[in-house]
């Protein structure tokens, strides 16, 4: 059986993703007066953090449409997948 092979982030349904530079967290952690870990999290094997090239402590940028704002932002920091 042939096994396809495909990029998440060409799927209609998945936003943007970007992995921000060190720069753009300081200024978005000083912006919402947050530290570090309080930012929302995203698994390091998530298949469009994987395909960003995302690692464990980067803070990713996922920009949505949205019907109400036009653009949506949203922030996550990558983090390991506990183990069960």
């Amino acid at each position: 059986m042939d096994t396809k092979v495909f990029s998440v982030t060409e799927h209609v349904m998945v936003p943007e993703h970007y992995i921000m530079t060190r720069e753009e967290v300081e200024n978005l952690l000083q912006k919402y007066d947050i530290s570090y870990d309080q930012l929302p999290k995203i698994y390091h094997d998530d298949p469009a953090v994987k395909t960003v090239g995302g690692n464990v402590n980067d803070v990713i940028r996922i920009v949505r449409n949205s019907q109400t704002a036009g653009l949506a932002e949203s922030f996550r920091m990558v983090v390991k997948r506990p183990k069960k």
